[in-house]
């Protein structure tokens, strides 16, 4: 059997954290069964799509390394085929025109509303033998849904899901203005892709019953269902576009790395076993729709930072570099070309400590610009012991013919003695004066990443 996913995100704002996992289980299942991966934007909505965002879509999944096949399917380029599809329907004794007014509609509402139900359309036009068509009343297009009997989907992930055919209202398919909606356009697009699984988070579960239906009664091969549950925020509520962490955006502006995303949406609500770091092939190999659970997965932003941490330890320096430039050409100033090489040589400590590519950046400062500034309570610690100390560094190293740990170490230990201190008396002022703060990098690092004449430089400063 072939496999085709889709994810088919609507260009009407960043793309949410939800649709990225949504769109990572989509690809994983198609590659890992020799299938294809097909991107469609569903642009419909005239009003609030925007080509900006659909840019960012694209260039966001190329990013996390979600790479579809072919060109990316665009919606609105097929209203033809979903209006001839309606009207297909419409001839097959599948749909009717019904010509209720908005101030009927609107007080169907209000009714429902003062019983405390929700609104089910009253299927007034379904049988409209006896009604007279109003003048001036331009028809919508429903779809005639099933009223005896039931329906089951045999979902992929939450098992068979079993509902009442009557539960289904007879739902719009052709608006006034002779637009498709929702419904009908995702069905028949699904169709024309040849898509065999449609997996999508389990709040679409009322929609597949309903495209279920359109399947049917065209005649068409009905595509595998997956329902995967939402994610939830930190405090347990379904995750929203106000939250900060729920679009990708948010996540590569505080530095995380690609890899480490994609590894953690990969775990939010799948598992294999107990193995937690999953390389890109490991996460083709090994995803199945078996381990994805049915509860609802929290998003947990310290877990992100551990396994960000995680790979910014382990991956080679030159690939951490690469991300790494990459995040400061998109998220802060220009960086100095000559710089580079150091930074680079630099990457095996500036990393330590380091949960994100914004803490490297912080780290690296020092490096980044010439000029250093020292913060006001930093230079509270500057006492006349602290001169003396750096005075007498400075001499010391300015002695030095070859540069090496081995050889700082000595002038740092005689220090110690000389001023009856610790590591640290000696250490931190060493390391105010040529980073600007007492908290950074190992002071032999930092001494041994400057050129010489830039540290003498610095130390005299003070």
């Amino acid at each position: 059997m072939s496999f085709n996913c889709r994810f088919a995100p609507s260009p009407t704002g960043p793309l949410h954290i939800g649709g990225v996992r949504t769109a990572l289980f989509n690809w994983l299942l198609a590659k890992k069964n020799k299938g294809k991966y097909f991107l469609r934007i569903e642009d419909t909505d005239k009003e609030r799509s925007k080509d900006e965002f659909k840019k960012q879509i694209i260039t966001s999944l190329a990013w996390l390394g979600i790479e579809h096949d072919g060109n990316e399917y665009i919606q609105s380029k097929n209203i033809s085929k979903h209006v001839a599809v309606a009207e297909e329907l419409l001839k097959k004794g599948f749909a009717y025109k019904c010509y209720c007014s908005e101030e009927e509609i609107t007080e169907q509402k209000e009714k429902c509303k003062k019983q405390g139900i929700p609104y089910f359309y009253n299927r007034k036009w379904r049988d409209a033998k006896d009604l007279k068509i109003p003048e001036g009343v331009k028809p919508v297009l429903r779809f005639k849904s099933k009223i005896s009997g039931n329906t089951i989907i045999k979902d992929l992930v939450q098992g068979d899901r079993n509902i009442s055919n009557s539960t289904i209202e007879d739902f719009v398919i052709l608006r006034k203005d002779n637009s498709p909606t929702y419904q009908l356009s995702a069905t028949v697009d699904d169709h024309e892709m040849k898509i065999t699984h449609v997996i999508r988070g389990d709040d679409h579960m009322i929609n597949s019953f309903k495209q279920r239906q359109i399947y049917e009664a065209m005649g068409w091969e009905v595509p595998n269902f997956a329902h995967i549950p939402l994610i939830h925020s930190e405090h347990g509520k379904k995750l929203s576009k106000r939250d900060n962490a729920s679009t990708l955006e948010d996540y590569i502006k505080i530095g995380v790395i690609s890899d480490a995303l994609r590894n953690y949406l990969l775990r939010l609500g799948w598992s294999y076993k107990d193995k937690e770091i999953f390389t890109k092939q490991e996460s083709i190999d090994l995803f199945d729709l078996s381990g994805v659970g049915k509860s609802p997965s929290k998003l947990d932003i310290n877990r992100i930072y551990s396994i960000n941490e995680t790979y910014i330890k382990s991956i080679d320096e030159k690939d951490l570099f690469e991300f790494f430039k990459e995040y400061v050409s998109k998220y802060k100033k220009t960086m100095d070309q000559s710089k580079e090489n150091i930074l680079l040589k630099s990457m095996s400590f500036l990393k330590n400590k380091a949960k994100t590519l914004e803490d490297i950046w912080n780290n690296a400062q020092y490096i980044i610009n010439d000029k250093i500034e020292i913060g006001t309570d930093d230079k509270k610690l500057i006492d006349d012991l602290s001169k003396k100390v750096i005075k007498d560094f400075t001499n010391e190293y300015e002695k030095l013919s070859t540069l090496s740990r081995e050889a700082l170490e000595p002038i740092i230990k005689s220090l110690i003695d000389k001023h009856k201190t610790n590591f640290k008396g000696v250490g931190q002022p060493i390391r105010i004066a040529l980073v600007g703060s007492r908290f950074g990098p190992g002071i032999y690092d930092v001494i041994l990443s400057l050129d010489k004449s830039e540290v003498i430089k610095r130390l005299k400063q003070i």
